[in-house]
């Protein structure tokens, strides 16, 4: 398996940088073999030496940034003693936070065309497409209950970065017993062989998959960038490996000229994602056979940071459940930029508000956080600390039982026992 789980990250073009580093998810494999108490052990002693030792990955320039908000509550953090109102401090902070973010106007419900729909595995599957304003059309999968009646509870569900940006919504769906080779091993590694979309839509929920922005569908098409960024490269033969392979390292490196651009036309990659994505729920609230009082959001990694927005900054989300993705903008600072995607960075945001109180802005709404203790994109102890922080403001809020924080051995994944834990809390939320 180990062999099998190196052999795939090649594949998928992870040594560039993305959501998830190639780089870290090999270190996070070399105490995999170990016993699972042995090998958390072992990582949280290199984490510690790591977060503890005078070194950064900006040299000597960490210290002096670290001290620009060292032991100071952010201007809008809950924990601060002015804040006393739970809903004026939300109303005040989610305003910064879209302010910060230059969510784009991208119109309203856009139109929904069904192009396919059949029945799987006991499940119905929708083929969904939706025209936004700008790129090529946005491809989404619907899952339900075969057979399903009445109005049902939904999830947003959101796909994987994993430094592959050629697939999607396919990360985490199957739709026939026909799978592309990459994504039957993209399941297996970071998913136990588990299409979580479909696992939870068999349990009674209507799920709802979309491509997000430079994703799949969304991607940036060679024949669409100027003839000398294309490095030779053509869209011909898309499925092939190893033009996927191609395109993914292609797609890497171009991540830094999409955020730079974004910037310049004043908006945020989050920004971008977090607009796209609420479109998506638009789409979802509007169907007939969904109950849209009963709806939640998740994903792994790359879904994750999607997670932390949309569930942050809409309270349609009525439960939440973010995977692999939670630390502090500390541990961003000093040790684990380089290992996550532009996708991450909102310029200014550090000020006001730490990484876990974007999602702290859904309190009292469940959340339910889950960690892989040997995640190497992250320090431990900054996800335990990001946990402390949300556990925090959960209590403020009166609303302590609502949070959740677990942790699992192993390096970066979403594996069945964690999937277990999140689809009896969606259960235990959402159908109650």
């Amino acid at each position: 398996m180990q062999n099998k789980r190196r052999e795939f990250l090649k594949l998928a073009g992870l040594t560039t940088l993305g959501a998830v580093s190639g780089i870290e998810l090999f270190a996070a494999e070399k105490d995999h073999h170990k016993a699972p108490d042995e090998a958390i052990k072992n990582t949280t002693v290199n984490n510690n030496e790591l977060a503890e030792s005078d070194t950064s990955i900006i040299g000597l320039y960490g210290a002096w940034a670290h001290s620009l908000n060292e032991n100071k509550l952010p201007a809008f953090s809950f924990r601060r003693s002015e804040w006393k109102n739970l809903e004026a401090w939300k109303k005040a902070a989610k305003q910064r936070l879209t302010d910060r973010l230059a969510v784009p106007n991208i119109g309203g419900l856009p139109g929904v065309k069904v192009n396919k729909q059949y029945a799987y595995d006991g499940l119905h599957i929708e083929e969904l497409t939706w025209q936004l304003p700008y790129g090529r059309p946005t491809e989404a999968i619907l899952l339900k209950p075969l057979n399903a009646t009445g109005k049902l509870p939904a999830i947003l569900a959101f796909h994987d970065h994993g430094g592959n940006k050629y697939f999607g919504c396919r990360k985490i769906t199957r739709t026939s017993d026909s799978q592309h080779a990459l994504m039957k091993d993209h399941q297996q590694v970071y998913y136990s062989n588990l299409a979580w979309a479909n696992e939870i839509a068999r349990r009674g929920y209507v799920v709802l998959v979309s491509d997000a922005f430079t994703f799949a569908s969304r991607r940036v098409m060679f024949q669409d960038v100027p003839a000398h960024m294309r490095n030779g490269q053509t869209d011909e033969n898309p499925e092939n490996a190893d033009n996927i392979r191609a395109y993914n390292k292609w797609a890497g490196e171009h991540e830094h000229v999409m955020a730079k651009s974004l910037f310049s036309a004043g908006t945020t990659w989050p920004g971008v994602f977090f607009a796209e994505d609420r479109k998506a729920l638009d789409i979802l609230c509007a169907r007939q056979d969904v109950d849209a009082n009963r709806i939640g959001c998740g994903g792994l990694s790359g879904g994750g940071i999607r997670t932390v927005f949309m569930a942050g900054l809409d309270p349609r989300i009525k439960c939440a459940v973010d995977v692999g993705f939670m630390t502090t903008w500390k541990d961003f600072i000093l040790n684990k930029s380089y290992t996550h995607t532009w996708m991450t960075y909102v310029p200014l945001l550090p000020n006001e508000l730490d990484f876990p109180e974007i999602l702290g802005l859904r309190a009292p709404l469940p959340t339910l956080v889950l960690n892989d203790s040997e995640d190497t994109l992250y320090t431990l102890p900054e996800m335990n600390r990001a946990e402390k922080i949300l556990s925090d403001v959960y209590k403020k809020a009166g609303a302590g039982d609502r949070f959740k924080c677990s942790y699992y051995p192993g390096p970066h994944k979403f594996d069945a026992l964690m999937q277990a834990e999140a689809f009896d809390w969606f259960d235990r939320w959402l159908k109650a």
